[in-house]
């Protein structure tokens, strides 16, 4: 190290977690909000810079989780803090519903500008842009268009899926049943099937043939449960968020793509949590060349602000006027907020250290993590599977029978966040790797560090 350089920043933890200020916030918390919220860590965020946040009592993480892969361009970051600044003294909310604004419009074209795509012919496919306020709204609106669009009912959806918790949302949900129980009856006409995963392969199949396995039963289901021409729409996720953080082979989006075009069926990608460039392309499905009739998209759209949209097929978004409508959605000041974040995702605005955009960044610094996650793999068995693409990439903890070990995992991020990684689960016994876009190469290797180190002591303990 010269003169000049600067040693890497680390995680400073200047008390025991929680400390003083953060344990009474924790308190008043239980006391006053809902039931309902999990709060895994004892951990109070009081602001953040880049891919760093500080707590009430003044220790910093490094954070691996991104408030579940929303903060793409980290936090209270320049280029999107000027932008809401500018936004918010010109008006909060006017009601997109109702008035055109020139802030959503470029929006919807910027975000249209990475989907339509020439036809036979020459000219360019249409879609048009549904903006809401989250995830799970995006979906509903999805459901609403199917439905509307095919005069059908039926919606297929995946086990292991998660597409958000209202009651359309919920329903069409696969992950977990903790999210459902005792809030029947739920939207009805829905099916589940299952997700073609390399590492655990459904219905008999193997890595090779899982997801012919899976279209094979859903053509099952064709011939004597359920009636194809009863189908409004398949929604999957290209790669599975909450069930595991999942890449399925390369064969299955193509195979759900000519299936559907057989039976006339609406396919839906919920783009929410893989989207955005968080796999080195803007969106995941295109690492499959294929195209989708509708996308839903949020979380990491506006870099922690609240929006989402439903892009859909001009032959599609075919519902008529006042049949749906959102009071806040395509807020102004979100979409200042968005087209900064797309700014950065594009190139347009270069961050430091991040290459010519932050997609360029994640598929570098995520391809990076991915290798040094193998070879730690080849160290420590527990690590049964790492999988991913760019900056969205899962470990999969199992036993020594190879089952997935769900109490380990638990203990593995808990021990990462009590050396000063910010970290979070997915599926029965995986822990997600989905830091903000801006992380560089030097941050990167600090939370590889923690990994390694609180893996080591894993294998102690076992061995």
């Amino acid at each position: 190290m010269t003169a000049t350089q600067s040693k890497p920043r680390q995680p400073l933890l200047k008390t025991a977690l929680p400390g003083p200020k953060s344990a009474d916030i924790i308190a008043r918390d239980k006391q006053h909000l809902s039931t309902s919220y999990m709060r895994p860590y004892p951990f109070v965020p009081d602001h953040g810079e880049g891919v760093w946040l500080t707590d009430a009592d003044g220790n910093t993480m490094l954070d691996f989780f991104a408030g579940i892969a929303v903060t793409t361009a980290g936090h209270a970051h320049p280029h999107v803090v000027r932008a809401v600044q500018e936004e918010v003294t010109k008006f909060t909310h006017v009601c997109l519903t109702d008035y055109p604004q020139e802030i959503t419009t470029s929006l919807a074209e910027r975000l249209l500008a990475h989907v339509e795509r020439p036809l036979p012919g020459g000219n360019a496919e249409k879609w048009r842009v549904f903006f809401g306020n989250s995830g799970a709204e995006a979906v509903e609106a999805a459901i609403k268009l199917a439905r509307n669009h095919t005069g059908r009912t039926h919606i297929i959806s995946t086990m292991g899926s998660f597409h958000g918790r209202t009651y359309g949302a919920i329903t069409l949900t696969g992950s977990k049943t903790k999210y459902k129980r005792g809030f029947g009856p739920l939207l009805p006409a829905v099916s589940h099937v299952p997700y073609p995963n390399p590492f655990r392969p459904p219905l008999g199949s193997t890595p090779e043939t899982c997801a012919q396995a899976v279209i094979d039963h859903i053509e099952s289901l064709f011939v004597g449960i359920l009636p194809a021409d009863e189908v409004a729409a398949i929604i999957v996720e290209p790669m599975q968020g909450e069930g595991g953080y999942i890449v399925p082979p390369a064969d299955f989006l193509p195979k759900l793509r000519q299936l559907c075009d057989q039976h006339g069926i609406m396919l839906i990608f919920d783009e929410v949590q893989a989207g955005m460039g968080r796999t080195g392309k803007m969106f995941s499905f295109q690492h499959f060349d294929v195209q989708p009739d509708m996308i839903t998209l949020a979380k990491g759209i506006a870099s922690g602000l609240p929006i989402s949209a439903l892009l859909a097929k001009e032959s599609v978004m075919t519902w008529p006027v006042g049949s749906h409508g959102s009071t806040f959605g395509g807020n102004p000041v979100s979409a200042a907020a968005a087209h900064a974040t797309l700014d950065l995702l594009e190139g347009k605005v270069k961050h430091p250290g991040c290459g010519e955009s932050l997609m360029d960044n994640a598929r570098e610094v995520g391809g990076f993590i991915l290798s040094e996650l193998r070879k730690m793999q080849a160290d420590f068995p527990f690590l049964g599977d790492v999988r991913g693409e760019g900056l969205f990439i899962g470990l999969e903890f199992v036993g020594p029978d190879g089952a997935p070990d769900g109490k380990l995992r638990d203990r593995a991020s808990m021990a990462m966040f009590e050396k000063g990684l910010l970290n979070l689960d997915c599926g029965e016994a995986v822990i997600r790797v989905s830091p903000p876009l801006i992380l560089t190469r030097e941050e990167a290797e600090t939370g590889l560090a923690i990994m390694r180190e609180t893996f080591t002591e894993l294998s102690a303990d076992q061995g």
